[in-house]
């Protein structure tokens, strides 16, 4: 049976794979030139990340396919509902890239509590003939000990970005619309562990006490931040999108960057990805990566990894 990892698969589960018989296939498609090359091949399994799409059209073309894989949790470059309508199996690997979106939610808070952003921008043209100015600029950071955060979304991504939080000394407020409660288990290098238990509270209340929000969120039809939320927030309040482009208006958000009102902002995802507004690259209160939540070593063997365990126990 042949696997097409379209765009790219971890040796792990590459490994995996061809020892339980699957030829893997690592050559990347172009969109337009992927039902020609599932048929002509006969590909069995086709896996994705973000940048290749899975449509109703492409399922009807190619009926060689029997699992549809999506490296990671989002799965709206999918066709899902219809795939398994047609008695396809859609799988995803949920809990892998957790842990190094939390990470990277944690890298731009940190950066933007200190100005690490806009310094890194700055001192490399002005750090020789400007250095104490730049010092004085960038003095007024805050410690994110003691500072409240608030996650919209309590899945897996926004529980392993809380557990980043409780370990930081800070206070987690959430709000999940299918979720009471949920308990955080925290792991020590030494073994100890701690579980705590955090009750979700309405979205209202969760903007109104986060020092720091960060969302993570399937794709919507509407914003989940916009001009509203963010006057429900408290003034000089922090705000990360690493979940998907569109669930902030940007135009409202650099808005309010522009007011005062907001303080800084983390985008990894944007509207108009992949090419993001300029303003919005521009806006030095905006700390940016272009969509690497899962991109660490760490998450895409666990991806692999887990691709491969369901493929193998769905064909075998």
């Amino acid at each position: 049976m042949k696997v097409l990892a379209n765009d790219g698969l971890a040796q792990s589960g590459v490994t995996a794979l061809e020892a339980a018989g699957f030829e893997v296939i690592l050559t990347t498609v172009a969109q337009e030139q992927l039902e020609n090359y599932i048929n002509e091949e006969g590909i069995d399994v086709i896996l994705v990340r973000s940048a290749t799409t899975v449509r109703q059209e492409l399922i009807d073309a190619c009926p060689s396919i029997k699992i549809i894989g999506r490296g990671g949790v989002g799965m709206d470059n999918i066709d899902v509902q219809y795939a398994k309508d047609q008695g396809l199996h859609v799988i995803n690997t949920p809990a892998a890239s957790s842990h190094s979106v939390a990470e990277l939610v944690f890298a731009h808070f940190s950066g933007l509590a200190r100005f690490v952003h806009d310094s890194n921008r700055n001192m490399p043209l002005e750090g020789e003939t400007n250095f104490k100015g730049l010092k004085k600029a960038y003095a007024g950071g805050v410690e994110l000990k003691g500072r409240t955060l608030g996650v919209l979304g309590f899945g897996r991504i926004g529980q392993a970005t809380a557990a980043v939080a409780l370990r930081l000394g800070m206070k987690v407020v959430a709000f999940d619309p299918f979720m009471d409660s949920a308990s955080i288990s925290l792991d020590f290098i030494d073994g100890q562990k701690i579980d705590i238990n955090i009750d979700t509270i309405s979205k209202e209340d969760v903007l109104k006490q986060a020092d720091f929000l960060t969302l993570h969120v399937p794709a919507q039809d509407e914003y989940v931040i916009g001009s509203k939320e963010i006057e429900t927030m408290k003034d000089g309040a922090f705000i990360a999108n690493a979940a998907r482009g569109g669930v902030v208006d940007e135009v409202a958000l650099l808005a309010a960057l522009e007011s005062g009102k907001l303080s800084g902002a983390a985008l990894d995802v944007f509207e108009t990805e992949p090419k993001p507004a300029v303003q919005v690259l521009m806006n030095n209160k905006v700390s940016l990566t272009p969509h690497i939540g899962a991109a660490t070593g760490e998450a895409q063997d666990r991806i692999g990894g887990e691709l491969a365990t369901q493929i193998i126990e769905l064909l075998k």
